[in-house]
């Protein structure tokens, strides 16, 4: 099997980026993927995705971004569909921008939104979700991300999302895969699933914005399933005998809902690792969380610098654990092109790749 050409350019484009000088601070290492991950089998993987890849396919959706900009979106669908007293919305508003709990303000603002309690969601909130993720697959802009998921999926790998969207499950079914929404509602689901019957099957462990009666908010929302013993044994053996990948996924591991689970409280054993990739915006943030999630058995990795480099990364990380080959340049020689390179003149650099790399003038990467 090949990959279209345009990973070996884009290869070659990130490569040579890497190299170019940023004023006093000259980086001239390519990322690198730890060996033990790019020697997984997909079968052996079960892919967390958050809210960067959904940000990465459909940058024009702000609510996609992250859960307070998702808050934000639906008080302004609320203010625009007319179900908040214009004061409420200012208020919300600043709330959001103040508060760390997030999710009281989400209970407050749901509470306002309708007289209704208990498990039953509010219709005003169903309609402002909707609202807020109408019509996602015009939005989607850059597929790279998700194409990459959906390679590692045919060969086996697990995908876990801590989003409200259905962007993947979208893209591929466009593609001719069997995509299939599943949520912890659903404890047969869940099981097959679980158990491999259910290859392209994408468990929302917040619950689907296509349902919005099982969009779980809170820990009580995984009062079901955590009381199913049966359940929560198969989701805790899947965290012991599975590696996990956290593609993007902020501050999953300390959401309190993600906890609620615990899958990361299982005793890891030597022949099981978690892997977790991050953007390395500060140095002392990015090693303090690489000990802090060493003590949990997840090692960290960063694709970058700045968003942008995240797409290219995830393409370059399935094509190694797939073991595909590109036109001329073999699996071997792209692991070699994502190891560090000895700290040299950037032209020495330059002429490296080029012997690596067909000659051409770069392409400009997408935004």
């Amino acid at each position: 099997m090949t990959l279209s050409t345009d990973l070996k350019q884009d290869t070659k484009d990130m490569l040579k980026n890497m190299l170019k000088d940023s004023g006093n601070n000259v980086d001239l290492r390519p990322r690198e993927v730890l060996t033990t991950l790019s020697r997984k089998n997909p079968s052996d993987l079960v892919l967390v995705i958050g809210s960067e890849v959904s940000a990465s396919v459909a940058p024009g959706v702000p609510a996609l971004s992250s859960w307070r900009c998702c808050i934000e979106a639906v008080i302004d669908a609320a203010e625009q569909c007319e179900v908040l007293h214009p004061g409420d919305v200012v208020e919300f508003r600043k709330r959001v921008l103040g508060e760390q709990d997030l999710l009281a303000v989400v209970h407050d603002l749901i509470r306002k939104m309708s007289q209704r309690a208990g498990h039953s969601k509010p219709s005003v909130f169903q309609d402002c979700l909707m609202k807020v993720f109408n019509d996602l697959e015009s939005h989607i802009q850059n597929s790279t991300v998700l194409e990459s998921i959906v390679s590692l999926m045919d060969k086996g790998a697990k995908v876990l999302t801590t989003n409200y969207d259905n962007l993947l499950e979208l893209y591929g079914q466009k593609m001719g895969r069997p995509m299939e929404s599943i949520d912890l509602n659903d404890k047969v689901k869940v099981l097959q699933w679980v158990q491999n019957h259910i290859k392209y099957g994408v468990l929302h462990i917040h619950g689907l914005y296509t349902d919005p009666c099982g969009v779980i908010l809170d820990q009580c929302g995984y009062k079901d399933a955590v009381q199913d013993c049966e359940l929560m044994l198969e989701l805790l053996k899947l965290y012991s005998k599975k590696s996990f990948v956290f593609l993007g996924c902020g501050e999953t591991l300390r959401d309190q809902i993600f906890q609620v689970l615990s899958l990361y409280t299982v005793q890891n054993t030597v022949s099981v690792e978690h892997y977790m990739l991050v953007r390395k915006e500060n140095a002392d943030t990015f090693y303090k969380l690489q000990a802090d999630l060493l003590l949990k058995g997840i090692k960290l990795m960063s694709y970058g610098d700045s968003f942008t480099d995240f797409p290219l990364y995830i393409k370059g990380l399935s094509a190694l654990i797939c073991k595909e080959r590109t036109d001329n340049i073999a699996h071997v020689e792209i692991e070699k092109l994502l190891e560090p390179v000895p700290n040299v003149q950037p032209a020495a650099q330059k002429r490296k790749l080029d012997e690596n790399t067909e000659t051409g003038k770069p392409a400009k990467l997408k935004a």
